[in-house]
């Protein structure tokens, strides 16, 4: 199942949701202000990363921006408490299933939460098309 972690006012939360729908695909939304997420759902994602922490942290939000504590001298759990606590240090959208994980919205990356099948036709479809065009211009 795909989970959908977001904050109400995110343009890229919204474009997230917006294409999973289009597509049909099934997720869970969560709201990551109206529920914080759990230390759980934080190691889940930081599972997922290929550059932990670095990968999840808002450093253009103005939470980071007022830190009053160097995140390098956090121990692990200090850093997931002050995720639960300060949910606008995460950035959003998180877009994830039990193997892949997106953060933030990326048109073309998002691709990867369609079934293998529903990928293999697109590609197919494509294919199909360049092979019309270079037959017309041959």
């Amino acid at each position: 199942m795909i989970k959908l972690f977001v904050s109400p006012s995110c343009t890229s939360c919204r474009k997230a949701r917006a294409w999973l729908e289009d597509h049909g695909l099934d997720f869970i939304e969560k709201n990551i202000y109206h529920e914080p997420l759990t230390r759980e759902e934080i190691k889940e994602i930081l599972m997922l990363t290929d550059d932990g922490t670095e990968e999840i942290i808002s450093y253009r939000s103005q939470a980071y921006r007022d830190l009053k504590v160097d995140l390098e001298e956090l121990s692990m759990n200090g850093l997931l408490d002050l995720f639960v606590k300060e949910p606008s240090l995460i950035r959003r959208p998180i877009i994830m299933d039990e193997r892949r994980l997106q953060i933030g919205y990326n048109e073309e990356e998002i691709r990867m939460f369609l079934p293998r099948k529903v990928r293999a036709l697109e590609l197919k479809e494509i294919q199909q098309r360049l092979a019309l065009v270079d037959q017309e211009t041959a």
